[in-house]
């Protein structure tokens, strides 16, 4: 009994073996085409208005007599509230800084044979979703400049624009450049003769604001690339 019990145990074993030797071949063949891939980008690309600004209004009164200064600070600061609300802008957009008074009399440095003793800087700030009534008041400037408000040049108080919906677009742009993607590796395969498989590793990637140009400022380009890596099979 117990060498009919050792036949059938051996017997076992070898029908084990051969079934496995059979699946040797298929399990190296699998493993094969999990090494063969090819990786991608895909690009999507958008141009997008800007939905938000921020401008600053800076300006400088000078005087010999500090209260007039002030009252001249006070009487600017009406005036420029006054051209943004007829605009189009609201009070809670506006915001008013302190001014920063300089006495030119009171420094160590420097002659105080200067015209003028005291240089007072502000800074009225816009901040809005209203893009388009913004840059109509940018060009509408002269308003100001005939009340003798003479603002600052565009390095000193150039608007700010941004597009803060980006999620928004995300979806449909990810989308867009993982289908770019897949045409990119589709083609690939094709000339290689494989077939394209399934993701085997995907990357987003980072998105990029920036402005179309220098002159257009309030158009943005909006920029995601995606990496995506697809098996390829035989």
């Amino acid at each position: 009994m117990e060498n009919k019990g050792n036949f059938f145990a051996g017997l076992a074993i070898m029908a084990g073996l051969v079934v496995m030797g059979l699946c040797i071949p298929a399990a190296v063949r699998e493993y094969g085409s999990t090494k063969r891939s090819v990786s991608v980008r895909g690009l999507c690309e958008r141009e997008v208005p800007a939905d938000k600004v921020i401008w600053p209004l800076k300006y400088r009164v000078t005087g010999n007599d500090l209260a007039g200064v002030y009252s001249e600070i006070e009487s600017d600061n009406a005036a420029i509230i006054s051209f943004l609300k007829a605009g189009g802008i609201d009070d809670a957009e506006i915001s008013v800084a302190a001014p920063v008074i300089n006495d030119k009399f009171a420094q160590e440095y420097g002659s105080n044979d200067r015209l003028y003793r005291y240089l007072a800087k502000n800074t009225v700030t816009v901040c809005t979703g209203k893009v388009d009534e913004v840059l109509k008041l940018i060009k509408n400037q002269k308003t100001l400049l005939r009340k003798g408000i003479v603002l600052g040049d565009e390095w000193d108080g150039s608007p700010t624009f941004s597009f803060e919906a980006l999620n928004s677009i995300k979806p449909e742009m990810i989308e867009e450049a993982t289908r770019n993607a897949r045409e990119s590796a589709q083609k690939f395969a094709n000339d290689s003769g494989s077939k394209l498989g399934k993701i085997r590793e995907a990357n987003q990637g980072y998105f990029t604001i920036e402005s179309r140009d220098s002159n257009t400022p309030e158009i943005k380009k909006v920029r995601v690339v995606t990496n995506v890596t697809y098996y390829l099979r035989k």
